[in-house]
């Protein structure tokens, strides 16, 4: 083994640019959280959720109703996390 096997990696920064021309959806969801720490937090939240999803971890539900979670839909933790993403309550 050489010295850099053993160093713990360095943090990976990124600077980028979102346009909402190029994704609508990811655009609008940044733009609900000032700019900063929670901006930042929650596009690290979508990355990790996306990555999860990707892998299998868990896969994407049904778009519940008011009234609550769709028909049939799988109890634990996949679907607590899937809840997350799902559509606002309306008040």
């Amino acid at each position: 083994m050489n010295a850099h096997s053993k160093e713990a990696p360095k943090p990976l920064r990124l600077v980028f640019v979102v346009a909402r021309e190029d994704n609508p959806r990811l655009f609008d969801e940044l733009m609900r959280f000032p700019v900063g720490v929670r901006r930042v937090n929650r596009l690290r939240v979508l990355a990790y959720d996306g990555l999860l999803s990707q892998h299998g971890v868990f896969h994407a539900l049904p778009a519940r109703s008011i009234d609550g979670p769709p028909a049939g839909a799988e109890a634990g933790a996949a679907a607590v996390t899937n809840g997350v993403f799902a559509p606002g309550i309306a008040e």
